[in-house]
């Protein structure tokens, strides 16, 4: 889940920095439910480009990375107040033999930017190293679009900058093509750009290498905490 620099692989795709706090009791006993509640706060009047171009309400994902011994409770131990809080939501974990990490993926912002987890420090603990200490909870929450995709490539949710020197020329269909034309060899490179971004250069401009082309859209970001 975590990088070299110790980072949340989330933050390679979101790298805007956006806060997220976490609230957890100060003390827990053995074979205890209780809320680990996670917070991802943003001006709700905010709207995203989306893959098509348009906008929309923003999306929010977290992950929580409990010690060893703490997980998801099952759902016969949650009460009626506690399932009420919940609001429905669904949590899976990061993977079948982890599961002290639990994911929740994309869902609506409104109506989740706060998100609690209920959390259960299990008899299993017993059979582990785990002591009775005091440990480090850590949680990424993120809220939009992230500015790359998995593959390293930019979505549209980021700043366009020109990949070469030269006259720029402009081809809508529905996405932009950019064609860039060295004066000196009369070479063109083309950029292309998904649908969405507002373009910052007019036909037949002098554009330089890097020269942002489109404004910034993001309005989201991703941070990690602990506590």
């Amino acid at each position: 889940m975590e990088g070299s620099m110790r980072r949340i692989v989330c933050a390679n795709c979101h790298l805007a920095n956006k806060p997220v706090d976490i609230e957890v009791p100060q003390e827990v006993l053995l074979d205890t439910v209780f809320e680990a509640i996670v917070r991802i706060r943003y001006d709700m009047q905010l709207k995203q480009v989306l893959a098509n171009g348009k906008r929309g309400a923003l999306n929010v994902s977290t992950v929580l990375i409990l010690p060893e011994g703490f997980e998801l409770v099952s759902s016969d131990r949650i009460s009626p107040e506690m399932k009420k809080e919940i609001n429905n939501l669904s949590f899976q974990s990061y993977q079948p033999n982890h599961n002290n990490i639990l994911v929740i993926d994309l869902v609506l912002g409104k109506r989740y930017s706060e998100i609690r987890f209920p959390i259960l420090f299990s008899n299993l603990a017993i059979k582990t190293d785990v002591q009775f200490l005091k440990y480090l909870v850590y949680v990424g929450g993120n809220r939009g679009r992230g500015e790359i995709y998995l593959d390293g490539s930019n979505s549209d949710n980021t700043i366009f900058n020109a990949i070469a020197v030269g006259i720029g020329v402009q081809k809508e269909r529905g996405e932009f093509e950019i064609i860039i034309t060295d004066v000196s060899d009369e070479r063109q490179v083309v950029d292309i750009i998904s649908p969405g971004p507002e373009l910052l250069v007019s036909e037949d401009e002098s554009i330089k290498l890097d020269k942002p082309l489109t404004c910034n859209l993001n309005v989201g970001g991703f941070d990690q905490a602990d506590a």
